[in-house]
C-alpha cells in the first residue's frame, strides 16, 4: 500500500501497471489517484463550501495504569473507568472533508513501565451493520476499523500506522515524509476486538520495546481515525484538513515519566525447500533438496538508535508476484518488495518527490538484492538528524554470466548511506549516498533531496543526483547527473501540480529502479471537484473533472513526445467509483513518432458487505514496442474482477484481463492473451489460515498454483508449510520439450518448509 501523491483519492481498483499497458509513460501512472497520502482512501480533495472549519489539536493526557487492563475486546477494566479523552468532533476525511457522522468514538490512554494501552469504544446506531472478518493480518481495508497514528519522537517525520478490526485483526504501517504509508513492516502489539450492544471495542496494548522514542515528560504527536465501512467514509480526530497530513494535525499527548526499552531480539530460522523438474512425460528428474539456517538480530544501541543484522537469511517466503502483463511493455515491470529485512523502515530511503508518477520509481529498489550472504542496517534519529545505513553483499549477482565474462561467480557488495534533517512537521532537508562494487566496477551516486510545505495549500519538493560508473575492465568512468522538481497547491476543490525532471543519457543507479534516462520533461495537472448537494442526490458523492499534459524530449528515442489526459471521476456511495476519460498525443520510440488517442474507463462497487465488483477497459491506438520495426497498432484491454467474503472468514477474490493487440495497417492479429488469477482464504483463527493461489498466463502458456498454510504466534514466530507447482502447456518431440504445443502438464513442483522463533531480552 504506497500512499504517495496521487494514489488514493479517488479509491480507483485498477492495477497501476494495466493501465500503461502498449502505450502510456510510467508518468501517467499519476491519474490513477489522488493529491495527498492517507490511510485507506486518502485525504479528500474538498469539501462542502459550508463545512465548519477544524478545531485546534487539543493536547492530551495519559493515565497511568495501576492495574493492566486484559486485552479481551471488553471494556471493564478498572483503567477504563475514567472518563474518556475530550477529543472533540471527529471529521471525515475521505471522501469528503469535514462531515460528522452519527457513530461515535471514545477514546482512552493508559501506560505502565512496559506497555502503551489504547482502548476504543466505537458506537453505531446500527450495529448488524458492521462489517468485519477474521482475516490475515493487514488485510482489513474493506472492514470497519478504528486506530491511531503515533509519531512517538515527535518530530514530524514519521509514525506508527495501528489499526484494528471489530475481530482484533491488526494492521500496522510505517508512515514517513517522503515514503508515505509502508505496510509491509509486522510489528509486535496484542490486540482485540469485540462487537457489543452498541457497536464494538477494541483494545490495544503497544510494548515500548516496538517504539523508539526519548525517555522523561513525554510528548507524542497522535492521531485517532476510524473506518465506516458501508458508508465509504473514513473520520479523524482531530480533523484533517484537505492538502494536509497527519504530521501537522496530530495532537499532542503527554506521558509522565516515561521510560524506553530498548529492543534486543534475536530471529533464528529453519527451512527446507525441494524442487522436481518433469525431465521426460513419464518421469521426473531428480529432486533438488536444500535445507538451511540462518539468524537475524535487533540490538538498541540508544533508545533511538537500532542495530539489524542478518546472517544468510531466509527469504524464500516471499509470495508468489501475481502475474502482469509484460508483453510489449515499453518499460520494465516492477514488482515491490516483501522480503522482511529489507521492508523494515525502508521508507527512510525514499526520496521527496520519487515514485511511479515520474521515471524514478525507487531509488533505493532492494530486489536489485537478490540473493543476500549477509545484510547490516543502522538506523536512528539524533535530535533532528534521522539516519539510516544499508550493507548487503550479494551472491547472486555473478551466477549465470556466461564463462569469461569479467563477472562471472563475483558477488556484489552494496552501501547505501541516508540522513534527513527536520525542518519542522513534514518538512526536511536529506541527502543520500550510494555505492555499488562488482567484478572490480563500481557505481557511485551521491544527492540531496528537499520537501517543504510553502504554507498550508502548497508544497514544493524535489531531488537532484549526480552518478560516477565504471564497468568491470574499463579504463574510464562515465557520469550523469538526474534530478527533479515538483510544485503541488490544494484548497478544498481545486488541485493543480506540476513536475519537470531530467537525466543524463549517462546517469546509472544500481539500487534504483528507474524507467529510462536521457529524458527531459514536465507535466501538470489540475482538477476541481464538485460536491452535489446530498438532498437532492444522496447517491453522489463528489464530481472530479481533471486534465493532465505531459510533454518532453527522449534523447534515446530521438523525438518528442506529448500526452494529453482529460476526463472526470466520480464517487459514489457504497464506495462506488466510476472514471471515464480520453488520452491524445504523440510519442517517439526508435527515432520513429507514433500517435496516442485512447479511451479508457473504470468502476468499481461494494455491492454488499460480502462481495466488490471492479473492471477496466481500455481501447485505442498503440505502439508495437519492437527495438528494429516498431508499428502502429490498436488495442483492446478488458478486466474485471470480483472479491467474494461469503463469511468472515472465507475470502474468494477472481479476476480476469483480456488484452489483444492488431496491426493498424491491416487489422492482423499480433497477440491475443488472457490472464486468470484465483486467490482462496480460510483463517481459521487469527494465527492460523490457509490460503490458495491459481494463476493462468496465456501468452506464457502456463498456470501457477501456489498452496500455504501457516500459523504466526506473533511477527517472527511463525510456521509456514507450502507447495507450488508450474504446469505449461508442452510437448515431448525427439527428447526436448516444445513450448506452447500440446497438453498442459506440471513441469515443476516444489515443497516448502520454514519455521521461525522471535525471542525478546
Amino acid at each position: 500500500m504506497q500512499h504517495r501523491a496521487f494514489e488514493r483519492q479517488v479509491g480507483s481498483s485498477a492495477n497501476p501497471t494495466a493501465s500503461t499497458f502498449g502505450c502510456l509513460s510510467l508518468a501517467m501512472l499519476v491519474l490513477c489517484g489522488s493529491a495527498a497520502p492517507s490511510a485507506f482512501g486518502g485525504q479528500a480533495g474538498g469539501s462542502k463550501p459550508e463545512a465548519e472549519p477544524p478545531r485546534p489539536s487539543p493536547e492530551l493526557r495519559a493515565q497511568g495504569a495501576g492495574q493492566p487492563p486484559a486485552i479481551d475486546g471488553v471494556l471493564d477494566d478498572i483503567v477504563w473507568r475514567d472518563p474518556a479523552l475530550e477529543t472533540g468532533d471527529w471529521r471525515s476525511y475521505n471522501p469528503l472533508y469535514g462531515d460528522t457522522v452519527p457513530q461515535q468514538t471514545k477514546v482512552w490512554v493508559a501506560y505502565d513501565a512496559d506497555y502503551l494501552y489504547f482502548a476504543f469504544q466505537c458506537q453505531d446506531p446500527q450495529p448488524r451493520g458492521i462489517k468485519t472478518s477474521i482475516s490475515r493480518r493487514d488485510n482489513i481495508g474493506a472492514d470497519d476499523w478504528v486506530g491511531l497514528s503515533l509519531d512517538a519522537l515527535g518530530t514530524g517525520q514519521q509514525s506508527y500506522h495501528l489499526m484494528v478490526n471489530p475481530s482484533g485483526v491488526q494492521l500496522d504501517m510505517l508512515n514517513s515524509v517522503a515514503g508515505g504509508e509502508d505496510e509491509s513492516p509486522d510489528y509486535v502489539w496484542d490486540s482485540a476486538g469485540r462487537l457489543n450492544e452498541s457497536g464494538y471495542a477494541v483494545e490495544i496494548r503497544l510494548p515500548l520495546q516496538t517504539i523508539r522514542f526519548r525517555g522523561g515528560t513525554v510528548r507524542m504527536g497522535v492521531l485517532f481515525w476510524r473506518r465506516i465501512s458501508r458508508l465509504g467514509v473514513s473520520v479523524a480526530s482531530p480533523a484533517l484538513e484537505p492538502g494536509k497530513w497527519v504530521f501537522e494535525r496530530h495532537a499532542e499527548l503527554t506521558f509522565t515519566d516515561l521510560q524506553p526499552r530498548l529492543p534486543r531480539e534475536a530471529l533464528p530460522s529453519a527451512t527446507f525447500a525441494g524442487n522436481q523438474r518433469r525431465a521426460t512425460p513419464d518421469e521426473w528428474g531428480a529432486a533438488d533438496a536444500e535445507a538451511d539456517i540462518g539468524i537475524s538480530a535487533k540490538y538498541g544501541i540508544t533508545s533511538t538508535i537500532t542495530l539489524d543484522a542478518t546472517l544468510n537469511p531466509d527469504f524464500s517466503q516471499v509470495e508468489s508476484d501475481a502475474f502482469q502483463v509484460e508483453v510489449n511493455q515499453r518499460f520494465p515491470v516492477f514488482f515491490s518488495e516483501k522480503r522482511p529485512f529489507f521492508m523494515e523502515g525502508a521508507g527512510i530511503f525514499t526520496l521527496a518527490g520519487q515514485g511511479n508518477d515520474n521515471s524514478l520509481q525507487s531509488a533505493v529498489h532492494t530486489r536489485r538484492v537478490a540473493d543476500p550472504l549477509f545484510g547490516a542496517k543502522l538506523t536512528g534519529t539524533a535530535g533532528r538528524m534521522t539516519f539510516a545505513t544499508l550493507t548487503a553483499l550479494d551472491q547472486g549477482a555473478g551466477r549465470g554470466l556466461p564463462l569469461g565474462d569479467p563477472g562471472t561467480g563475483k558477488d556484489r557488495l552494496y552501501n547505501i548511506a541516508r540522513a534527513q534533517y527536520s525542518l519542522g512537521p513534514s518538512n526536511y532537508v536529506g541527502a543520500l549516498a550510494v555505492d555499488s562494487e562488482f567484478a572490480g566496477g563500481s557505481n557511485r551516486v551521491i544527492g540531496t533531496d528537499l520537501s517543504w510545505r510553502v504554507s498550508s495549500t502548497q508544497r514544493v519538493s524535489g531531488f537532484l543526483l549526480a552518478s560516477s560508473t565504471r564497468a568491470p575492465r574499463a579504463a574510464q568512468s562515465t557520469s550523469g547527473v538526474g534530478g527533479q522538481a515538483g510544485y503541488e497547491y490544494s484548497t478544498q476543490r481545486l488541485l493543480l501540480v506540476g513536475y519537470g525532471e531530467h537525466y543524463d543519457r549517462e546517469f546509472e543507479m544500481q539500487t534504483a529502479f528507474i524507467n529510462r534516462v536521457g529524458i527531459t520533461s514536465g507535466w501538470g495537472y489540475v482538477e476541481y471537484s464538485f460536491y452535489p448537494p446530498k438532498g437532492k442526490y444522496p447517491w453522489l458523492r463528489r464530481i472530479s473533472p481533471f486534465s493532465f499534459t505531459q510533454r518532453g524530449r527522449d534523447r534515446n528515442a530521438r523525438g518528442n513526445e506529448l500526452l494529453q489526459v482529460s476526463g472526470v471521476r466520480l464517487r459514489f456511495t457504497r464506495q462506488g467509483f466510476l472514471r471515464v476519460d480520453r488520452f491524445d498525443g504523440f510519442e517517439t520510440w526508435a527515432a520513429r513518432q507514433f500517435a496516442r488517442g485512447n479511451w479508457r474507463a473504470q468502476a468499481s462497487v461494494q455491492l454488499y458487505r460480502w462481495v466488490s465488483l471492479d473492471s477496466q477497459f481500455m481501447t485505442g491506438r498503440s505502439v508495437f514496442y519492437d527495438p528494429d520495426e516498431p508499428f502502429q497498432g490498436h488495442t483492446r484491454d478488458t478486466r474485471v474482477g470480483m472479491t467474494l467474503q461469503p463469511s468472515g472468514r472465507l475470502s474468494q477474490g477472481l479476476s480476469y484481463r483480456h488484452v489483444a493487440f492488431d496491426r493498424a495497417l491491416n487489422g492482423e492479429r499480433v497477440y491475443d492473451l488472457d490472464i486468470v488469477n484465483s486467490r482462496t482464504t480460510y483463517q481459521f483463527s487469527r494465527q492460523f489460515f490457509v490460503r490458495a493461489i491459481v494463476q493462468f498466463d496465456s501468452s506464457r502458456s502456463r498456470v501457477l498454483t501456489d498452496f500455504l498454510s501457516s500459523y504466526e504466534l506473533r511477527p517472527g514466530t511463525v510456521v509456514y508449510a507450502g507447495y507450488g507447482s508450474l504446469i505449461e502447456q508442452r510437448n515431448f518431440v525427439n527428447g526436448a520439450w516444445i513450448v506452447g504445443d500440446g497438453d498442459y502438464r506440471t513441469s515443476q513442483r516444489g515443497l516448502f518448509l520454514k519455521t521461525s522463533y522471535l525471542h525478546r531480552f
